[in-house]
């Protein structure tokens, strides 16, 4: 078995204006079916890691063999971000349920302020990276920027809501005015995905 690239639940286009046709088409097909490539070449002499979810594979990344383990930070990290950042868009976008926003205002105050907390960690992330919500072992939320390609999977915590802050993202439309992608990207959160996430 080999790691193969997920389709998505949209076209390029559909998430037009706010995140372009052909960034989406250049992430999705060049970006992300490069780190698929990479793992499987990786993970060769290690075909019993093959057959784990990309999700189980992280879950792991502590006990794996040393020789391989930057191999499954970069190409795995990078294929499981991408799975998970592709299903929490929707061009079909519909305000959190009241039972979601009242959990993630148990945690932040408010989904105000919420979202400014995570633009304001997702600007302030020197470098390529990500910023995730996260599900920590106790329960509690925290919103927490990772470098590259990390991401909460290999530390123990479950990813709940990330935006992928690396310039390949937005750089076509946005240039370097992070800001305006953040602010963009918002418009298109699957909010029914973040909360099967959290309940999962």
């Amino acid at each position: 078995m080999t790691y193969t690239l997920p389709n998505l639940n949209y076209s390029y286009d559909a998430l037009e204006p706010h995140i372009d046709a052909k960034t989406m088409e250049i992430h999705h097909s060049k970006h992300h079916q490069t780190y698929v490539n990479k793992l499987n070449e990786g993970l060769q002499r290690y075909p019993d890691l093959l057959i784990l979810s990309p999700t189980e594979l992280l879950n792991r990344f502590e006990t794996l063999p040393n020789e391989i383990k930057t191999i499954v930070k970069n190409h795995g990290g990078g294929h499981l971000n991408h799975s998970i950042f592709w299903e929490l868009m929707t061009p079909n976008y519909e305000n959190p349920s009241p039972e979601l926003e009242n959990k993630i205002s148990q945690s932040f105050g408010s989904l105000d302020s919420f979202l400014e907390k995570f633009k304001s960690q997702a600007l302030g992330l020197f470098g390529s990276g990500w910023t995730w919500l996260q599900k920590n072992q106790d329960g509690s939320l925290e919103i927490k920027n990772y470098p590259n390609q990390e991401n909460p999977e290999m530390y123990g915590s479950k990813a709940i809501l990330g935006i992928d802050v690396w310039e390949h993202a937005y750089y076509l439309k946005n240039q370097n005015r992070r800001n305006e992608y953040v602010e963009s990207w918002f418009k298109v959160i699957n909010w029914y995905k973040v909360a099967d996430r959290l309940q999962s």
